[in-house]
């Protein structure tokens, strides 16, 4: 009988074990970022945490400054980087982290690159999911712009072109 119920506790332990690998799995997400000559300039990993979204990005052969850093609500990244639309903002918010009546799902503070041109940074996104709104039927995407964010010009913070875009996925 202790046999038993010992076999049955290491199945249940082993079921739970692999449905909490599952709701992790789930709950992650990551974007190959690209340059506009499609070469590879790093990868931003999405993972939801109780108080939001951390993403954790890993670039190089980036332009040393400072350089805007969002979330863009199409999941397309085809050269010039348009195609992945305006940041996502499912909520209908104005832009801007400075902006009194902002800001989108998909505002982040800037990136700063040295001049080795890599960077690794950690960001908490507390207004975005890992949710069907993000992995709707168009996607998302993760853009970096050539110039910085002023954090209060709607719709985009007067960033300048977008020099690299992965698009997110599960």
């Amino acid at each position: 009988m202790m046999k038993l119920a010992g076999i049955a506790m290491l199945v249940a332990g082993v079921a739970l074990a692999a449905a909490s690998q599952t709701a992790s799995a789930a709950e992650q997400a990551s974007a190959a970022m690209k340059n506009a000559k499609g070469e590879s300039v790093g990868t931003v990993t999405l993972r939801e945490t109780p108080q939001g979204t951390l993403l954790h990005a890993t670039l190089t052969s980036l332009p040393a400054g400072a350089h805007a850093f969002h979330v863009h609500a199409v999941g397309v990244c085809e050269p010039p980087f348009k195609s992945a639309g305006g940041h996502y903002n499912p909520t209908g918010a104005k832009h801007g982290i400075d902006n009194p009546e902002g800001m989108h799902a998909g505002d982040m503070p800037n990136i700063h690159v040295p001049e080795s041109g890599a960077l690794e940074v950690e960001v908490l996104n507390t207004l975005l999911s890992l949710d069907d709104a993000l992995f709707d039927a168009d996607g998302a995407a993760i853009v970096i712009h050539e110039g910085p964010d002023d954090y209060v010009s709607d719709p985009a913070g007067a960033a300048g072109p977008r020099i690299a875009c992965g698009v997110i996925r599960k």
